[in-house]
């Protein structure tokens, strides 16, 4: 195990192997400080920091954060690392990553920075993005994050340059039609559901599940609306749903960045390929084929207890969702979100750690090449309130995000949080030049809904098309 140490002050900072250093490098959060792998002072994170900028990148592949011999996420990550695309980096240390991937950002490379990225990504591992992030300012994540461009299809189109994608979330706490129908009327009419019309179920009952499924799939239908419907069953749940004829679009899945914690979910890597399959073989897409939907979350290892990496050290909980983007990664998704403030103030206990945390996650997921959204939200119990979000929402609209999640008056009824309204999506559309999916913009034209300079009209339901679905 290498030893790193950094004098500052006067004083010596030690630490023990990469997990120690990458957990003492992390700018504060209360996870770490619950999991007891944070730095104690200030100056030993700034210490650590600066031994952190000085690691060569190859030593992540040498030196597993969890070890290989036990966790197939290790091996998932080493087994799969592209070492071409990892090449013109190869030499870089942390320090030197992050001063490259800004030249890339500023053009100085002299090529597209999308596609200077893109072709790195298969090259970089979840712990080397992870590391580069803790030395990051926010105004660096969303620089780069901004360059970076990724985007998946399946009957709308999810993060093209100057889009802004939105789930559409319906939940209600008895999973009752009528209210699941009026909170969809009021998402469409705002111009809401291009990246998915997607329900948290009450139950994991497959009935139940099968009922929601075909309610959002006749909507869909009746009204030829270019996107996607998702009920966030368990996997297990939707592949005896595809098998039974009921109509899945999207397989969705909560996913981690330990073996361990993903058992926690029920789940593996060969379970979650299943799932990946089963929705590829029922050709519902139009424009595209990824049919996965997948969620992560800071902390969600820890919750789990299965946090600990080598030599039995707990890893910091930021390292450990950017390892979840191996998972996603490794099956083609349509949508990722980090559930950022979901769990609550133990992992992310203020509205800066949420801010912060929200655009690590969207930086570290674009730079592994995926479609990253991010749902914004905070529990009632956290230091945090609806002008954090607003903040956050604003960023990570300048960052690029591909979709964000928007519930009636922001409040989940049925989740007992707070996320963003629809009025904040038009609000993040309008003050940052962005719009929606092109094929779901079209739809919107196609009705009526939109003025010259794309913008939603105020609707007069008597008067709307879409009408008949309040008696849906």
């Amino acid at each position: 195990m290498t030893r790193y140490t950094r004098h500052l002050g006067g004083v010596a900072y030690t630490f023990d192997g990469l997990v120690e250093l990458l957990a003492k490098a992390t700018p504060l959060r209360s996870g770490d400080e619950l999991a007891g792998c944070a730095a104690e002072t200030d100056a030993e994170r700034a210490a650590a920091q600066w031994a952190l900028a000085e690691v060569s990148l190859t030593e992540f592949l040498r030196d597993p954060v969890v070890p290989y011999e036990t966790d197939e996420i290790t091996r998932l990550i080493i087994d799969t690392h592209d070492r071409v695309a990892f090449q013109p980096i190869s030499h870089l240390t942390v320090g030197g990553l992050r001063d490259w991937l800004l030249a890339v950002a500023a053009g100085e490379h002299g090529t597209s920075p999308a596609h200077t990225l893109r072709a790195v990504a298969p090259g970089l591992t979840p712990e080397m993005v992870a590391a580069v992030s803790k030395i990051m300012r926010n105004q660096d994540l969303i620089a780069v994050a901004r360059a970076a461009e990724v985007s998946a299809a399946f009957r709308s189109t999810i993060g093209l340059p100057g889009r802004l994608g939105t789930r559409l979330q319906p939940n209600h706490p008895t999973d009752d039609p009528r209210g699941i129908a009026a909170a969809v009327l009021d998402g469409l009419l705002l111009g809401c559901g291009d990246a998915v019309i997607g329900i948290n179920p009450a139950t994991d009952s497959p009935r139940a599940t099968a009922e929601l499924l075909r309610l959002l799939d006749e909507v869909r239908e009746r009204f030829d609306i270019p996107t996607q419907s998702c009920v966030l069953s368990h996997v297990t749940t939707t592949i005896g749903l595809i098998e039974s004829g009921a109509p899945v679009d999207l397989v969705f899945q909560s996913v981690a960045g330990t073996e361990g914690a993903n058992s926690g979910f029920g789940v593996n890597l060969s379970l979650l390929r299943e799932g990946n399959e089963a929705g590829r073989s029922l050709r519902r897409g139009t424009v595209g084929d990824n049919v996965m939907y997948l969620e992560t979350g800071q902390g969600s290892a820890l919750s789990a207890g299965a946090h600990l990496g080598t030599g039995s050290r707990p890893v910091d909980q930021q390292t450990l969702e950017a390892r979840a983007y191996a998972v996603c990664r490794e099956l083609d998704p349509l949508l990722v979100n980090t559930v950022v403030g979901f769990i609550g103030p133990e992992y992310l206990y203020d509205g800066k750690q949420i801010i912060r945390a929200g655009l690590e996650d969207h930086f570290c997921g674009k730079l592994l090449g995926l479609p990253m959204g991010v749902d914004v939200c905070y529990t009632n119990h956290a230091e945090a309130d609806q002008d954090d979000m607003d903040t956050l929402l604003t960023l990570l609209g300048t960052a690029g995000v591909a979709f964000v999640i928007a519930v009636p008056g922001a409040d989940d009824v049925m989740l007992g949080y707070q996320s963003l309204s629809f009025h904040d999506a038009l609000y993040a559309r309008r003050v940052l030049g962005l719009r929606p999916a092109p094929e779901f913009e079209s739809w919107l034209a196609g009705l009526g809904m939109l003025d010259a300079s794309g913008r939603i009209l105020p609707v007069r339901p008597t008067a709307s098309p879409l009408r008949a679905l309040a008696g849906a």
